[in-house]
């Protein structure tokens, strides 16, 4: 009897798990390009889909290079969510390697972007020739990611349609309530007093939907060096200016920042997270959480403006 109950309850555990791996198996594989739109794909997918991001946590995807791994998980997927807008430019050599040939989804589709063909910092100018990528700092832009993502993988798995459009209403109800508290936060300061130096310019979304001004030694991509000259201008603005709002960036060396704050005589007041997730144990392991984070660590900055 007890040899009878022992095999019983064995095949009840196989059963058991056989299900859950079959469940597994069934979720849709997507692929994310990089961290903060993994997060927000995994949102609206829920437990219906399995998301890889090929740019992880704390990694710079101007300077990503693709290994096999990341081409073999563009080979299995379903589809395959971008940010566009130039961010990722090795993607198409990702895709051609995967000889994928699902849907690839512009999840920044249908946002008003910014033109960098001229961004003037005072008395120093940057001419970038193409516009900037980073329109995920812009929460109400989110919006926009997440009803295309919404179509998207409605367009792919009916059957799930109405589980997606749940998800994405109630994460937009999220993004929303962070903007309300946002704006009022930045109200409190008078414009004079709105001005930041981070590592490049990652921000300005950012900066054009809340107000604040947002300075930067490097352009829109990591991969480009300021000039002597730059760098001397940026230092003479923050001495003038008496900016006390400096940041480093998460995936950035913090070598020239730390450099030019020295220079000018100011303390950086920590770290931002501009294009990744911070890891799971860290301060910004979601969308959500690294807005709320970077809101924060502004605000106690522009106090000593």
């Amino acid at each position: 009897m007890k040899l009878f109950r022992h095999i019983l309850l064995l095949a009840v555990a196989l059963v058991a798990q056989v299900s859950s791996a079959s469940a597994a198996d069934a979720r849709l594989p997507v692929v994310a390009s990089f961290s903060i739109l993994g997060d927000i794909v995994a949102n609206v997918g829920g437990d219906r889909i399995a998301v890889t991001t090929l740019v992880g946590p704390d990694q710079d995807a101007h300077v990503f290079q693709p290994a096999p791994d990341h081409i073999k998980s563009v080979a299995r997927a379903k589809l395959v969510v971008i940010n566009g807008l130039g961010f990722e430019g090795w993607m198409e050599r990702v895709v051609q390697s995967a000889n994928y040939r699902g849907d690839i989804v512009v999840a920044s589709n249908g946002i008003v972007v910014r033109d960098r063909i001229s961004d003037e910092h005072d008395d120093h100018d940057h001419h970038h020739g193409k516009n900037d990528p980073h329109a995920w700092q812009n929460p109400a832009n989110i919006v926009v990611y997440t009803r295309n993502i919404v179509a998207a993988l409605s367009k792919l798995d009916p059957a799930g349609a109405a589980v997606y459009q749940k998800n994405g209403d109630a994460y937009v109800a999220k993004l929303n309530e962070l903007d309300r508290w946002a704006t009022q936060q930045f109200a409190q300061f008078p414009d004079a007093k709105r001005k930041v130096i981070t590592s490049h310019d990652a921000f300005e979304y950012f900066g054009a939907h809340y107000q604040v001004r947002f300075l930067a030694p490097q352009g829109v991509s990591t991969d480009s060096e300021p000039s002597a000259k730059e760098v001397a201008n940026l230092i003479r603005q923050i001495r003038k200016e008496k900016i006390r709002a400096v940041f480093i960036e998460n995936m950035s060396s913090p070598k020239l920042l730390q450099q030019i704050s020295k220079e000018a005589g100011v303390t950086p007041g920590g770290k931002l997270y501009a294009d990744a997730l911070s890891q799971a144990d860290g301060p910004a392991p979601t969308y959500l959480k690294l807005m709320r984070y970077n809101i924060e660590q502004l605000l106690a900055r522009l106090k000593l403006n």
